[in-house]
């Protein structure tokens, strides 16, 4: 009997205090574990993070206007501000949450593809992989080296992983490079691809 009584009781929405959820899209990398620190005037409040789909979803906040912070490595910091939250209600933002790059806070991998002779080679298709720790890669996007100098970047957030660079061009045979990103820098590649045998 008492068991049964209690079931229900998480289910019960809190008629006193409010809360607010939204999604977070972001320019490069994933949308999970971006931190959303809420705020009122100066003083943080509460935090949450957002799951695999950006999602996020804070509840038991007391009525009135808050302030929202959002942070992740390698993006910039997004603000949003005069969120009204009111008793029983879950206010909701929606998808309309997006955080831009900062360019500072990167792991850049730019680089050149070559020909055996040290020309660069143009209109190459270089594709980046991350090695996952299962010894499996997962293709991510790929890039044609520059007409004038072979040249290729990719913008990543800085988290430790490692990559693979493949350069593939028309008769000739494909290079790859593996790259350690540690951190915001920049991580400089030299691609050479040799003739294919005939």
């Amino acid at each position: 009997m008492s068991a049964a009584a209690a079931t229900p009781a998480p289910a019960r929405q809190d008629k006193t205090t409010g809360g607010v959820k939204g999604k977070v899209r972001v320019e490069t990398g994933s949308s999970a574990g971006v931190t959303v620190v809420v705020r009122r005037g100066d003083d943080q409040i509460t935090n949450a993070t957002t799951d695999g789909k950006g999602e996020f979803e804070v509840r038991g906040l007391r009525p009135g206007s808050y302030g929202l912070t959002f942070r992740k490595a390698g993006l910039k910091v997004g603000k949003v501000e005069g969120v009204e939250v009111r008793a029983g209600k879950m206010r909701s933002l929606g998808g309309g949450l997006y955080m831009s790059m900062d360019e500072g806070a990167l792991a850049i991998i730019q680089g050149s593809v070559f020909r055996q002779d040290g020309r660069s080679l143009s209109g190459a298709k270089v594709e980046l992989a991350l090695l996952l720790p299962d010894g499996t890669a997962k293709k991510l996007e790929s890039r044609l080296s520059s007409i004038e100098t072979g040249r290729f970047v990719f913008k990543l957030t800085p988290e430790a992983a490692r990559y693979r660079l493949t350069a593939t061009a028309p008769n000739r045979q494909p290079a790859t490079q593996e790259v350690e990103v540690e951190g915001a820098a920049i991580y400089r590649v030299a691609l050479s691809l040799a003739p294919a045998a005939k």
